[in-house]
């Protein structure tokens, strides 16, 4: 039973935007879950020299400038870690995901905080979770050779730890949308709450 649900928009749209439709369909399975939501569409800000600094500092030796810098890093760190599902709402863009979320992946994959090295390669230190990726395209459709987005985001959450993922999909709106939804939404009411 799903206790804690980090919802993240990164759709630019507001209005008649799929994936938000979608991700408030996905938590309404889930009527006894707290819901934090995140929307990504106001933008978010970009790792920079600074950033990377403080990020490579040990936390022991970082002053109080670099604290500064990596403040907004660690409180979407501790959304995640505060979260039991991750349920994101990943427009295709360009055949690939939102620069905006790109930028939540570069301030949430750290070093220490959701990922380690070890002796055989990197580990995530976030494997408790489940996620739920709705993804909305016009015309690129899920799993094609030009889907650059559901591998990505595959690989990203398990890279920090999250191994149970799912796709709920509307791919392809453009040619029949009608279609695209009604399938997303049979996804939807599969998924296990």
């Amino acid at each position: 039973m799903t206790n804690h649900i980090l919802r993240i928009d990164a759709s630019l749209r507001h209005t008649d935007s799929i994936t938000r439709g979608l991700l408030d369909r996905i938590t309404t399975r889930f009527p006894d879950a707290t819901v934090t939501t995140r929307d990504l569409s106001t933008g978010l800000p970009l790792i920079n020299e600074a950033w990377i600094g403080a990020n490579f500092t040990p936390a022991e030796a970082r002053d109080e400038a670099q604290n500064e810098v990596l403040a907004y890093s660690d409180s979407l760190i501790d959304e995640i870690k505060s979260a039991d599902t991750l349920v994101l709402g990943l427009p295709v863009y360009n055949f690939t995901v939102p620069t905006a979320f790109k930028a939540w992946v570069d301030l949430i994959a750290r070093v220490g905080q959701t990922f380690q090295y070890t002796e055989t390669g990197p580990v995530g230190l976030l494997s408790d979770k489940r996620a739920i990726i709705a993804i909305g395209s016009g015309g690129t459709k899920v799993g094609s050779d030009i889907d650059f987005s559901t591998g990505y985001i595959r690989h990203i959450l398990g890279f920090i730890g999250i191994t149970d993922v799912s796709f709920v999909t509307a791919d392809a709106v453009m040619m029949d949308a009608d279609a695209a939804l009604a399938a997303a939404h049979d996804q939807i009411e599969a998924l296990a709450a």
